[in-house]
């Protein structure tokens, strides 16, 4: 359980970071350039780690499945997380895309046969106040925002659910190095298409040197490395229990806002911290129960 929930930590930085990326990026470009960017840059950086590894990674695959989660977990969310930020704030994004682990228990109960316990429930809920208390966001604050900015973050929770189910229920005889190049790289060819036919005179712009810079962190860092997290969560404990680090995503985004930005941290800030912490604890009691089950068998 230590390598999980160190993991956890450590993509929820890196995604914490991702939201400001974002919103720099929007200066100069449009939601389908970031999106083709970043899942290059994160295809690229991955199929140099496997290179160096000098493994043969793209045999025997369930390409179909792998294109199709390649829209669903990369392609897709990201296109409505980039179109939200132009309407709404990276906080405000990041709160509402903590209903990730709602949707991934609704879509795994309808769909995939998964059973629901109630401390998922519980933890879920648990942590989703933790959310607000931290964000200092009132109710009347959420519905003064743009509508649709918020149906688009919806829409990405959405897919992030149904991506991750399927990573669960196709993808467990694959090495989470195979998933994550072969998801971004049809992902990429996808975006790419996009592009060309929405904006092609803005490809030229992702390779200039201040957005060069961003990308690197947002595609190498928020997409190769994440992604090689992500399924290691999703294989090693759980979908639902991956689908937990949009609950820890705000809180990373308020501490690289201190860090960076010099931004003020509240009490409301820690507090929050600490009830997300324990709703992500209670939500993950049978997995850690079974995990030690494992370790004394």
């Amino acid at each position: 359980m230590a390598k999980l929930y160190g993991a956890l930590g450590l993509l929820s930085l890196i995604w914490g970071m991702s939201f400001y990326f974002i919103k720099m990026l929007l200066e100069d470009l449009g939601p389908f350039a970031i999106v083709f960017g970043r899942c290059f840059f994160g295809a690229v950086t991955l199929a140099l780690i496997a290179f160096a590894s000098r493994k043969n990674v793209l045999k025997g695959l369930p390409w179909t499945k792998l294109l199709l989660v390649g829209i669903l977990n990369n392609a897709l969310p990201w296109l409505f997380i980039s179109a939200s930020e132009t309407k709404i704030t990276s906080s405000l994004a990041s709160i509402v895309n903590a209903t990730t682990p709602l949707w991934t228990l609704i879509i795994g109960f309808l769909f995939f046969s998964s059973s629901l316990r109630k401390n998922q429930w519980v933890g879920i809920i648990i942590g989703f106040v933790g959310i607000f208390i931290l964000s200092d966001i009132s109710s009347s604050h959420v519905f003064a925002g743009d509508t649709v900015g918020v149906l688009y973050m919806i829409g990405a929770a959405a897919c992030y659910g149904i991506g991750t189910q399927l990573s669960r229920k196709y993808f467990a005889d694959l090495t989470v190095l195979q998933i994550s190049l072969t998801t971004l790289s049809f992902a990429s060819i996808v975006s790419f298409v996009l592009l060309m036919l929405k904006s092609p005179h803005t490809v030229l712009d992702i390779f200039q040197l201040d957005t060069l810079l961003l990308f690197i962190g947002l595609g190498s860092f928020g997409s190769g490395v994440a992604y090689l997290l992500f399924y290691y969560l999703v294989q090693k404990g759980s979908a639902e229990f991956a689908s937990l680090v949009t609950y820890l995503v705000p809180v990373t985004a308020i501490l690289w806002g201190a860090i960076l930005l010099n931004e003020q941290v509240k009490m409301s800030m820690i507090l929050g911290l600490m009830i997300i912490f324990s709703g992500v604890y209670i939500s993950s009691l049978k997995l850690k129960k079974k995990e030690k089950n494992k370790q004394a068998a």
